[in-house]
């Protein structure tokens, strides 16, 4: 296997890869609209199957499908799979094309959803493309799991995506790079709270002292909750959202709140979820609700460093000097590296703005990233 082949191959596919980059940008694919998610999921099992994959379509009631596929034939016995995980869906809404086209500028490549991470699916079939031009058989086979709505927690798909990777050697995540091309070693772990108080209701001039200020409750409790967090070890709590009153003559008899999280360490989720599930009301006359959890545990280093090296030294022999980085987002790859499987991330498209209006990738690095994961796939 020559690392320099694999990118030679690449580079001269560049333009086929832009055509089709463009083509799955085009189909917008956010993950509420089930049809849109479908249709770019059909789209992608025929281009899997004309590269002679064995595909299978797993469908839901109300989320949009996943693809399954399988290359390089049946192992051997005890031979265990790579697998490449990515998603189809995005989180930008049905219409968007229209104020963000699909467009090249100089070196970038603009669109919804480019880097997040539809680019990178474009590099995993070239990747195994390119394989298969220059004739490298891997040791064992390879599975491309494509998943419709990573953007909502990945509920629709979860019991099979771990299935999935309780089988796999490995774990490829075709989800963007980091800064300047770095492969992510680290995320975060994530998850959500909901805290709703409900007060009681009364004139705010004639009689404000038969009401229970449902606001003012819970304006306490996120003081109590922001003091939970520990910044200087990347352990975040921060408020995204707020609502409660109906009048300013009104005391507001219900309000809530909802809270991101974000934690380093496994052992964080016990203690972060006990400390805000255990929240008491500071008026005894209102009530607390309380939702929610963590819903991804963290890809902690010591899963990924292996195969971090293995892509460094490849790079190498291709002219690209990789670094690896932690970032605070999470990904499908949080799970698989929970159960313990080898999980390198950040393996798709190099850009930035991601979920943003100048969301965009660098054209250069599509075959780079391509030949990347290719030799990883053959060395595996």
């Amino acid at each position: 296997m020559n690392p320099r082949a694999l990118l030679t191959y690449c580079q001269s596919e560049l333009p086929a890869m832009l055509d089709c980059l463009q083509q799955v940008v085009e189909m917008e694919s956010p993950t509420n609209s089930k049809a849109e998610v479908d249709r770019l999921g059909n789209f992608l099992a025929r281009e899997l199957k004309r590269s002679h994959a064995k595909v299978q379509i797993l469908k839901h009631a109300r989320a949009g499908a996943a693809v399954v596929a399988e290359l390089f034939g049946k192992s051997g016995r005890g031979v265990k799979p790579i697998l490449l995980l990515g998603h189809l869906d995005t989180v930008w809404d049905l219409g968007t094309l229209s104020r963000m086209p699909f467009k090249i500028r100089g070196d970038r490549a603009y669109g919804p959803g480019i880097l997040d991470m539809k680019s990178g699916i474009v590099c995993g079939l070239w990747a195994l493309g390119a394989l298969q031009a220059l004739k490298i058989s891997p040791a064992g086979p390879v599975r491309f799991f494509l998943n419709s709505d990573e953007e909502a927690s990945s509920l629709a798909f979860r019991k099979q995506l771990m299935a999935e990777a309780k089988k796999a050697k490995a774990v490829l995540v075709l989800e963007p790079a980091a800064v300047a091309g770095a492969l992510k070693t680290e995320r975060k772990g994530t998850g959500e709270f909901r805290i709703t108080v409900c007060g009681r209701s009364a004139h705010a001039g004639i009689n404000p002292a038969a009401g229970v200020n449902a606001i003012s409750e819970l304006t306490r409790q996120l003081l109590r909750v922001e003091k939970l967090a520990r910044p200087h070890k990347g352990l975040t709590l921060s408020v995204g959202t707020i609502s409660g009153g109906t009048r300013t003559n009104v005391i507001p008899e219900r309000a809530s709140a909802t809270i991101d999280v974000r934690i380093p360490h496994v052992e964080d989720r016990e203690m972060i979820e006990r400390r805000v599930c255990s929240l008491k009301p500071i008026n005894p006359e209102a009530l607390l609700e309380i939702q929610g959890g963590i819903n991804r545990p963290p890809m902690e280093r010591a899963r990924a460093v292996h195969l971090f090296r293995r892509a460094r030294e490849l790079g190498w022999e291709m002219g690209m000097e990789l670094a690896e980085a932690s970032t605070g987002g999470g990904s499908d790859g949080n799970f698989t590296a929970a159960l313990g499987i080898p999980t390198l991330d950040g393996l798709g498209g190099v850009g930035d703005g991601a979920h943003a209006l100048d969301e965009h990738i660098i054209v250069r690095e599509l075959p780079r990233r391509a030949a990347l994961l290719a030799a990883l796939i053959a060395t595996l």
